[in-house]
């Protein structure tokens, strides 16, 4: 049985594929830092603004952003302080990494600097 992050994502096909073109989406953005946590992968540039969860046959992804989203896709939220949200949505293939998805990480991003 996988353990860590790394091994849960390597370790199905699905995830293994949506993992790696995120990565490459997310390594257009200057100065990212992938930090790898016994379960997670969080994309920091400062501060972690994406969460990354092997889950079987996907990934969720966590998004911090000052607001919360509304959109069909998101899974879950959470507010974690007063500026700070918490916006979950499962990927369970690269197609779900369009535009949209694309802009709020962007955002995340941006609220980094």
């Amino acid at each position: 049985m996988a353990r860590t992050a790394r091994e849960r994502i390597t370790g199905d096909p699905t995830s293994s594929t949506i993992h790696d073109v995120l990565m490459e989406r997310i390594s257009a953005l200057p100065g990212c830092e992938i930090q790898e946590n016994a379960s997670s992968f969080h994309v920091a540039r400062g501060r972690a603004f994406l969460g990354i969860h092997p889950r079987r046959g996907g990934i969720l992804v966590n998004i911090v952003l000052t607001r919360q989203l509304e959109s069909p896709r998101v899974f879950r939220t959470g507010r974690v302080s007063a500026n700070r949200w918490h916006n979950e949505i499962i990927l369970l293939d690269t197609a779900a990494l369009d535009p949209e998805l694309l802009g709020w990480i962007r955002e995340a991003y941006d609220l980094t600097a």
